[in-house]
């Protein structure tokens, strides 16, 4: 039977102008996987930083195996066996598995690192994840993101972790991968080690949790739910304080899409390796929803029609207009957008301001013989973000301070401020919680009705289904079906992910 390994009654947390923890009350057993849920700014960052010494609380307790306890910093927690694994994981790229799972605590004597008691050691601990397979001699910077995330749980467990929170691990994984992640977790709670999880895919909490706490506005709102038995309406109901009637926009019926008028044309698209034959057209107006695996193509067929890439074959035209192959400023001249899947790495500059960031699509506005006019930059980005209800409203202030779904804001304010026409979304509520989902719905659809095309591109096939008027189901980069989103359930979209054979 289980027994209580953390207790946290009663956290206070305040930074200036802001009471981030309420009295938050946070329990864990032994052994089991316990999910804290909570839209971005509930506090669920600020609790882990708590429990990981990363902050101290202002009020409130900590019991760690029934003794009452305060970590002053990481250091400490990890002594005490609580260890965290972030979403933005900490590996060093350039060391090897071995030297990033005891960084920090290498086995030496005299000041020089015993190598090979480090390697074993390293095997070992991998062993017991069930990935013995992974050489811990070779370099973490050639691993994928799935395989990291495994070399993060093996340093946690050789500091002899009893605890481990884990940060949205599934935000960057396939959905193979995911079943993998899951896999290692049973193992572990078999072990019993208790884990944390984190996740904004609500889906994944019946598969593994076991119990629930939910945050609201930095307050416990309900605590040690069971996981199989709670509805996703029901959380989403506590996390957000409104009923959960239908996150998707209705659909405004209109004319049939070939009597919109036709903004966008992909003929025989073709990049070798990555997809082969895509055609297919956006209305003004329309939602095209591409569902498909990791692997089908899907982002690399974006990027081609955006000029990242250039075609093999084949051609785009935007308004009538044949676009040069490879040419992003040709695709942003003729008014297209992308909001790529990676936001913070591909999309924006995280120190500069908000305003800079919006305005970078149309900067030639406002700029004369090389300055920047920065008041009517902010002004304009003020209009737009406001349009939008970004929060928080100062411009000012730099873009990496936003939530994930005010970001995506920030990306989508860019292509309005630069009059685009056509907006490709790539992966759109990807690491964002369900109010911040439903809020980008809300607004890809009023987009459309203000007669802008989207392509939209998400692993989660409801998404697809709910948000698009019609959809294209891809297959080993291949478009296997075309269809409006109406008549093709979820059920058959993954029977076409999986035979790959057209309706």
């Amino acid at each position: 039977m289980s027994t209580t390994l953390l207790r946290m009654r009663g956290i206070v947390k305040t930074f200036p102008g802001v009471r981030a923890l309420d009295g938050v009350d946070l329990e864990v057993r032994t052994g089991e996987v316990h999910c804290l849920l909570g839209q971005n700014g509930a506090g669920k960052s600020t609790l882990i930083k708590v429990l990981s010494g990363a902050q101290r609380p202002d009020e409130g307790t900590l019991v760690w195996e029934g003794e009452t306890v305060s970590p002053r910093a990481p250091a400490a927690a990890m002594r005490l066996g609580i260890a965290t694994i972030y979403q933005e994981l900490d590996l060093v790229d350039g060391l090897s598995v071995a030297e990033n799972i005891f960084l920090g605590h290498e086995p030496a004597t005299a000041g020089f690192s015993r190598r090979a008691e480090m390697l074993r050691s390293a095997r070992r601990l991998l062993e017991r994840l069930g990935h013995g397979e992974i050489d811990p001699a070779v370099e973490v910077g050639e691993l994928p993101s799935a395989t990291k995330q495994l070399v993060s749980m093996a340093r946690a467990l050789s500091l002899d972790a009893r605890l481990i929170v884990m940060d949205e691990p599934s935000a960057v994984l396939a959905h193979d991968e995911i079943a993998g992640l899951f896999r290692v977790i049973e193992e572990l709670t078999r072990q019993e080690i208790a884990i944390v999880y984190i996740s904004h895919r609500l889906e994944e909490i019946r598969e593994i949790g076991d119990r629930i706490t939910v945050l609201k506005d930095g307050r416990t709102v309900a605590e040690n739910l069971p996981a199989a038995r709670t509805s996703t309406e029901q959380v989403v109901s506590l996390m957000t304080g409104r009923d959960m009637e239908s996150a998707f926009p209705e659909r405004i019926s209109g004319s049939a899409p070939e009597q919109r008028g036709e903004l966008l044309r992909v003929t025989e698209l073709c990049r070798t390796g990555e997809f082969e034959d895509i055609s297919f057209t956006v209305g003004r107006g329309e939602i095209v929803g591409m569902a498909g695996l990791v692997g089908s193509g899907r982002s690399e067929i974006l990027q081609t029609v955006y000029g990242a890439r250039k075609p093999r074959s084949g051609h785009v035209e935007l308004a009538g207009q044949r676009l040069r192959p490879g040419s992003v400023r040709a695709a942003v001249r003729a008014g297209m957008g992308l909001a790529p899947e990676e936001r913070k790495s591909q999309a924006l500059v995280p120190y500069e301001s908000i305003a800079h960031n919006v305005s970078l699509a149309a900067l030639g506005r406002y700029t004369r013989l090389g300055w920047v006019n920065r008041p009517a930059e902010r002004a304009a980005a003020e209009e737009v973000t406001g349009s939008l209800r970004l929060q928080p409203p100062d411009t000012a202030q730099p873009v990496r301070v936003l939530s994930g779904g005010n970001q995506q804001k920030a990306v989508v304010a860019r292509w309005l401020l630069a009059d685009c026409g056509v907006l490709l979304l790539d992966e759109p509520t990807r690491g964002v919680d369900v109010g911040a989902k439903a809020e980008i719905y809300a607004l890809v659809r009023e987009l459309a009705d203000s007669g802008v095309g989207v392509v939209l591109v998400s692993s989660e096939i409801p998404e697809v289904l709910g948000l698009s008027d019609r959809v294209l189901v891809l297959r080993e980069g291949r478009i296997v079906r075309e269809s409006p989103a109406e008549e093709i359930d979820e059920a058959e979209v993954l029977d076409l992910f999986i035979e790959g054979s057209a309706a």
